[in-house]
């Protein structure tokens, strides 16, 4: 059994403006920069593989936490949400023609206008799991992590999910024969650096 921990990116000018980024790069903001430094992975997970969706946004932080360069996985990249991306979600919701709905009320095959839904992405991601041969870490985006950690759950992205992906937080599960499942623990801290 092997673990994978996953790691959301720090914050981006679009993060704090509400806007919906997708596979948009947009780089991270000094501020993450600045806080991302003040952390560093957790013992236990130091020597494990280090990983990355290939957006800069979630290499920096990657390479700032571990110290190093991760290697880049093409299918950790953030959903495609399409027509929406650069877009407000507030203002999308206030639009009925948007057609616009929260995560929660997808389900597994909803998709924004030629945008991917969860099961597109949970399709390329499962193979590139049953890869894995070792303890990993992941740094990725809150819509890797959510399909990730609703397979593990069994959230179906209808009503509230039973998880809260919040940053400087290792989300761990366990890649065992039968799939996915929540770790014990499931959320690892990052380290404070010391200054």
């Amino acid at each position: 059994m092997n673990k994978l921990a996953m790691l959301r990116h720090g914050h981006t000018e679009w993060n704090r403006a509400g806007r919906i980024q997708g596979r948009t790069d947009i780089p991270l903001d000094g501020q993450a920069r600045t806080d991302l430094s003040g952390f560093a992975l957790p013992e236990g997970w130091k020597d494990a593989d280090v990983v990355s969706s290939p957006l800069g946004r979630a290499k920096e932080t990657a390479e700032i936490v571990s110290g190093r360069p991760p290697n880049i996985v093409p299918e950790l990249m953030e959903m495609d949400w399409g027509q929406w991306e650069g877009k407000k979600g507030v203002e999308l919701k206030a639009d009925p023609a948007s057609g616009f709905r929260d995560i929660e009320q997808w389900g597994w095959d909803y998709r924004p206008p030629e945008g991917e839904s969860p099961a597109d992405v949970k399709a390329r991601l499962l193979p590139w799991l049953a890869s894995l041969k070792r303890d990993c870490v992941a740094v990725c985006h809150i819509g890797i992590m959510r399909i990730v950690l609703a397979q593990a759950s069994g959230w179906n992205f209808s009503g509230p999910p039973p998880f809260r992906i919040k940053r400087n937080r290792l989300f761990i599960v366990d890649i065992t024969p039968d799939g996915l499942r929540i770790a014990d623990p499931d959320i690892v801290r990052l380290e404070p650096q010391a200054s």
